[in-house]
C-alpha cells in the first residue's frame, strides 16, 4: 500500500463519522487507547495488579 495523502484521511474519517456517529467515536477512541497501553505494557512485560 502507498502513502496516505490529505483527502483519503478525511474520506477515511467522513466514513467512520457516518457509520458510528458521533456520539460512538469517543468511546472508540477510549477503547483502542485502552487497548494500545495494554498491548505496549504487555509487549514490556509489565503486568497491572487487578484493582
Amino acid at each position: 500500500m502507498g502513502k496516505f495523502g490529505m483527502t483519503e484521511i478525511v474520506l477515511i474519517l467522513l466514513v467512520v463519522l457516518l457509520l458510528f456517529g458521533g456520539k460512538k467515536i469517543p468511546e472508540l477512541m477510549k477503547g483502542l487507547g485502552k487497548g494500545i497501553r495494554e498491548f505496549k505494557d504487555a509487549s514490556k512485560g509489565e503486568e497491572k495488579t487487578p484493582e
